[in-house]
């Protein structure tokens, strides 16, 4: 590692903030009462929040640090379909009907934030650019050929293979032998989309309150006490929106979501026919390692954005760049002396069973989250979802209710037994198993 590996403006934030800093809101005198407190002012909460308000509801969002801080702001801006799970995956634990409508769900939240971004007239940098899937290897070229010439009727997506022969059309770079192109993925500049979502949600009547933690919800009759930093609140329902930033507040949901550290890289400004070659189509990308990277350009085209899990344990940003930057030049050896203006990351919420959640407790608290790494369209499609199940409307439901939340014995949010897990994902990789 060495120190002219970063640009001298080098910061350790995320870069989609140049554009979209966070915002900041006016103080708040937080009410003594809500119709609705929304714990959490990321896509899942603004989202819930929105369809709260527009139904009446006097409706407050609070949030421990800035609004967006989190991972709705720090994502890659990457968009799918979002379910990882398959419909033989799902068949044997939930039969094959109630497989189908959950498998079917990860698609009708792609139309979603596609129509959600166009009638409310968001300005996110939105693009349907395609995802391009790289196979690491030639066994794993093989199973995306079957992936997609084996896809259950009505549940068939877009897709092309592109045999390595042919993928400098798609991707300039010799590491991946082929791979498959998904044209109905799309990118988007997500603290751009953030902030539209939050300018909505004040324009609706809701209030938000940033750098306001909950430290305690207790059930109260036949309504919930919310204590924050600030107060006590009184409230006739409560959404718990906080997905990979899940504390001790919610103990019961701490318990049942994995966070883990996403960690990305922005580069400096690259000649514009460097950027062509490297990415002709734009295309978001990905790969079939079980430790996935993540990439692309920039909206303006400009830089690459280069994600994934490189550390062991949860570090500063400023430690994994470099280990990024070499991932990346693995792909693209071009950029081998091309520097870093911005490392940052932001914690995703994984769950035991890989599905999101949505419902309530058992003490009737709201909440959606565990979207396992593909949370931009889900957030936006599951948060409104959870709105709508509060407003008691039937367009709220979902193929998800009612699904086991799992967990696991002494598991208490912590997640001991990510280290080994990454070692044994790592090895696999490397050795192509």
């Amino acid at each position: 590692m060495t120190d002219d590996l970063f640009a001298p403006d080098f910061k350790s934030l995320p870069y989609w903030w140049e554009a979209a800093p966070r915002p900041s809101l006016p103080p708040l005198a937080l009410p003594a009462r809500a119709d609705a407190v929304v714990v959490g002012s990321g896509y899942t909460g603004l989202a819930a929040a929105l369809e709260l308000a527009r139904g009446g509801r006097e409706t407050l969002v609070l949030d421990a640090e800035a609004a967006g801080w989190g991972c709705s702001s720090r994502n890659g801006g990457q968009v799918s379909t979002s379910i990882k799970l398959g419909l033989d995956e799902l068949a044997p634990r939930h039969g094959r009907d109630k497989a189908f409508a959950m498998v079917k769900e990860g698609h009708n939240a792609l139309a979603f934030i596609a129509d959600f971004i166009r009638s409310e007239g968001i300005d996110c940098d939105w693009e349907r650019v395609g995802r391009f899937v790289g196979a690491h290897n030639s066994s794993a070229y093989e199973a995306l050929g079957r992936r997609i010439a084996n896809q259950p009727k009505g549940l068939e997506v877009e897709a092309h293979l592109v045999p390595r022969a042919e993928q400098h059309a798609e991707i300039g770079s010799d590491a991946y032998c082929g791979g498959l192109v998904y044209p109905a993925h799309a990118a988007l500049h997500p603290a751009k989309y953030h902030q539209g979502l939050l300018d909505r949600v004040l324009a609706a009547g809701a209030k938000v309150a940033p750098h306001c933690p909950v430290t305690a919800i207790e059930r109260d009759g036949s309504s919930f006490a919310v204590t924050t930093a600030q107060g006590r609140i009184a409230a006739r329902d409560v959404i718990v929106a906080t997905n990979g930033y899940t504390g001790a507040t919610s103990p019961a949901l701490r318990r049942r979501v994995i966070p883990i550290g996403s960690y990305i890289i922005a580069t400096e400004p690259l000649d514009p026919g460097l950027a062509a070659r490297l990415m002709p189509r734009a295309r978001v990308v990905s790969d079939t390692r079980r430790l996935v990277f993540y990439y692309r350009l920039s909206p303006d085209r400009r830089r690459v954005l280069f994600g994934g899990r490189v550390a062991l344990m949860e570090t500063d940003p400023r430690r994994t760049a470099p280990k990024l930057h070499a991932e990346m030049t693995a792909i693209f050896p071009e950029l081998a002396r091309t520097r870093i203006t911005h490392s940052w990351h932001g914690f995703v919420a994984y769950t035991f069973d890989t599905m999101p959640h949505l419902g309530r407790d058992a003490d009737g608290v709201h909440y959606a989250m565990g979207y396992c790494g593909s949370g931009v369209s889900l957030a936006t499609y599951f948060g409104t979802r959870i709105g709508q199940q509060v407003l008691g409307r039937a367009e709220g439901r979902t193929a998800l209710d009612g699904l086991d939340f799992p967990t696991r014995p002494f598991y208490t949010g912590t997640p001991w037994f990510l280290a080994p897990t990454l070692v044994w994902y790592r090895l696999r990789d490397r050795v192509n198993l």
